[in-house]
């Protein structure tokens, strides 16, 4: 490890995740740059990954990278860099539509279409998944059932917060069984308490706005009060900030989608030289015997799909 970043704070291994979309595939900006328009549209996303698999090897970290099947099937090439480099390659759904906007039908196509392109560019098994803006939640609890029934061995999909964009905020904080048939287990992103509530402090838009000590508390605390891992997730865009500019989105999404991009990948840096940093899959296995069961309602959809 190298000066002057500090030891690790704990010996508890966290996950360290990249959802791995293009700037113009972003939530912020879905409703002002339409689908159809992206094959148009010149890609950064190759340089920005290799970008921040060379911040990982500085500090000789593994991660997940959570890939659009969009992405995969355009750069074949950087999908297998990731994977010789040893992190690990998962599924972030095919192009970035939310779960709650599909039918059981519509989302099961769509996961088995990313998973299909992105295994066959990387000739490696994809065993984890990560909804598009942590979109699971009580509107889709067939999500999980589709997930299991087709093999996938976890999700890190739910954000057990309230939040204008997504949310479950009556969902365990740390890793549970959905399905009470299944082994397979959901690994929220991180959250912290704070006054008696809970924030969301798992990394996004909010490491890049709050100061760092905001995160290197939240992980304390999840690390040394909980005794579990940090989940933390981030977008290679976010240490690009030459990008192009979306003169015409909201205020609020510009605001959301470009403040802090010019400190991002120094902030990452220091992250990941103090904590301890793992891929998504072997938090997965260690936390299986922690997981608590969780009772899903019925599923309301289920005769429609």
């Amino acid at each position: 490890m190298n000066a002057p970043f500090p030891a690790a704070a704990t010996s508890i291994v966290n996950g360290l995740s990249v959802d791995v979309e293009d700037w113009f595939q972003v939530g912020a900006f879905e409703n002002v740059i339409a689908r159809g328009e992206w094959d148009g549209i010149k890609t950064r996303v190759e340089d920005n990954v290799y970008r921040v698999i060379d911040l990982f090897a500085e500090a000789d970290v593994s991660a997940t990278f959570f890939t659009l099947g969009w992405v995969a099937r355009r750069h074949p090439d950087m999908i297998r860099r990731i994977v010789d480099a040893g992190h690990e390659i998962a599924s972030h759904g095919y192009d970035h539509a939310r779960v709650f906007t599909f039918t059981r039908k519509e989302f099961a196509e769509d996961i088995r279409k990313a998973r299909a392109i992105i295994e066959d560019c990387a000739g490696v098994a994809v065993t984890g998944y990560r909804a598009p803006s942590f979109s699971i939640d009580q509107r889709t609890p067939w999500a999980f059932a589709e997930l299991a029934e087709q093999g996938y061995a976890y999700s890190s999909s739910v954000a057990p917060v309230a939040h204008d964009h997504y949310g479950w905020p009556e969902a365990p904080r740390f890793a549970f069984r959905p399905l009470p048939w299944s082994s397979m287990i959901e690994i929220p992103v991180t959250t912290a308490i704070l006054g008696g509530r809970r924030v969301a402090a798992g990394g996004g838009g909010f490491f890049r706005v709050l100061p760092y000590a905001f995160s290197r508390w939240a992980i304390r605390q999840v690390n040394r009060r909980e005794q579990r891992p940090a989940v933390f997730y981030f977008h290679p865009w976010e240490v690009d900030p030459e990008q192009p500019r979306v003169g015409h989105a909201p205020l609020r999404s510009r605001l959301r989608h470009y403040t802090g991009l010019s400190q991002m990948a120094d902030k990452l840096r220091g992250l990941v030289h103090e904590f301890r940093w793992g891929r998504m899959d072997m938090i997965a296995h260690r936390e299986a015997a922690r997981a608590v069961d969780l009772v899903l309602p019925a599923p309301e959809e289920e005769a429609a799909a």
